[in-house]
């Protein structure tokens, strides 16, 4: 079965950097679209990037210029630079096969731990 691992996470201050990592094991890597997606406290889960397997990418106009989304299909990874962060950005991190660059919906309902971002002020 699908398996996702995310890690990288961890607290910083605002302006600061991280860049997250997912390895992925159980499915064809190279043949799905995959996403970040960020879930804060009391709100829904959100899809921020995504890339297709071909490298083009697509981003919620929050992070749009702040974060990169890249992916390495011999590695089954996908990864997300994020830069400049904000406060606004604290959340927990998952990354999911998304349905197509136009329909963001997860792929698998099943969905690895996370890894949590947190930028203070």
């Amino acid at each position: 079965q699908v398996q996702l691992v995310e890690s990288g996470g961890g607290s910083v201050q605002t302006g600061g950097s991280l860049r997250l990592s997912c390895a992925a094991s159980g499915i064809i890597f190279s043949t799905y679209v995959m996403g970040w997606f960020r879930q804060a406290p009391g709100n829904e889960r959100e899809l921020v990037a995504r890339v297709g397997s071909s490298g083009f990418t697509k981003y919620t106009d929050s992070v749009k210029g702040r974060f990169t989304i890249s992916r390495d299909n011999s590695k089954n990874s996908v990864f997300l630079q994020m830069n400049s962060l904000k406060p606004e950005d604290t959340a927990v991190y998952y990354c999911n096969a998304v349905r197509s660059l136009l329909v963001g919906a997860p792929v698998f309902g099943s969905w690895g731990q996370g890894t949590q971002v947190t930028v203070s002020s």
